[in-house]
């Protein structure tokens, strides 16, 4: 399921960081440690974007001018989907940076069908490696080096096992390829533009760094591993607020129904 929350900008003009999924992934942290059941506290299997809205850019960071903003949830548990979403509208104002909102409506985007061949962009950028023990932990890969994907596969593998699912069932599970768009790679190489950070990340409450990376691919992959990343991230640190896809091509606000009032929300 995958829900997009509109938030009220109260201070247009608020100073956001550049590299900003941290500062979201703390506010989550925080909101369901005082307001989610217990099982859900630290619940691993949901990813989110960064905050999408019109910026005005500066040496400092990321200026937000417009008057809303839109955030972009998404998990398989239906139930850990709500008590997020309700525990956010339990507070009339969020702090982001110096970005202050409030919450404002919900709209679950309509379910997609996905084939063995997916193209995808990242609205949150992809981690291959949290390994933060590993000294080359936040070494550069190639996208288009097999070693990319092999480690996209084995970490997208293994959520999937610690989530139930048995991937053995799943017909040609080995067939799993990423495929980058090269044009795009080489029009930021041309420009001296990056596709790959390194990004602030939380873990077990300490901040830490991972490489991540930005870029539109192809991904030929099971539909059922198609399915469960583009509801649950790709990679690794995806309860971060890295991995989050969406479709190549497609406006998601065209296949959104409302998830629940802003009033039955506010007043859970």
């Amino acid at each position: 399921m995958r829900v997009r929350i509109t938030f009220k900008v109260n201070n247009r003009g608020g100073l956001v960081p550049f590299h900003h999924q941290y500062l979201i992934s703390e506010v989550f942290r925080d909101i369901l440690q005082r307001e989610s059941m217990e099982e859900l506290k630290n619940y691993p299997f949901f990813s989110f974007s960064g905050i999408k809205g019109q910026t005005r850019l500066s040496k400092a960071g990321l200026h937000y001018n417009s008057r809303r903003v839109t955030i972009v949830v998404s998990s398989p548990s239906a139930d850990f989907i709500e008590q997020l979403v309700e525990a956010v509208f339990k507070n009339n104002e969020i702090q982001l940076g110096a970005l202050n909102l409030t919450p404002e409506m919900a709209e679950e985007e309509l379910s997609v069908t996905l084939n063995r061949e997916t193209k995808f962009i990242c609205i949150s950028p992809i981690v291959t490696n949290d390994d933060f023990q590993d000294p080359n932990h936040k070494g550069f890969i190639e996208p288009s080096d097999n070693d990319f994907s092999d480690q996209l596969y084995d970490s997208t593998i293994s959520r999937m096992t610690e989530f139930g699912i048995d991937t053995d069932a799943i017909s040609e599970v080995h067939k799993f390829q990423l495929v980058p768009d090269e044009d795009y790679l080489n029009k930021l190489r041309a420009s001296n533009k990056k596709f790959s950070r390194i990004y602030p990340v939380y873990h077990q409450g300490e901040q830490m760094e991972a490489r991540g990376y930005t870029f539109p691919f192809t991904l030929f992959a099971a539909p059922e591993i198609q399915d469960f990343i583009f509801t649950c991230g790709l990679g690794t640190c995806c309860s971060m607020g890295f991995g989050m896809l969406d479709l190549v091509n497609s406006d998601p606000t065209e296949r959104t129904v409302p998830y629940k009032s802003a009033d039955s929300l506010i007043s859970t």
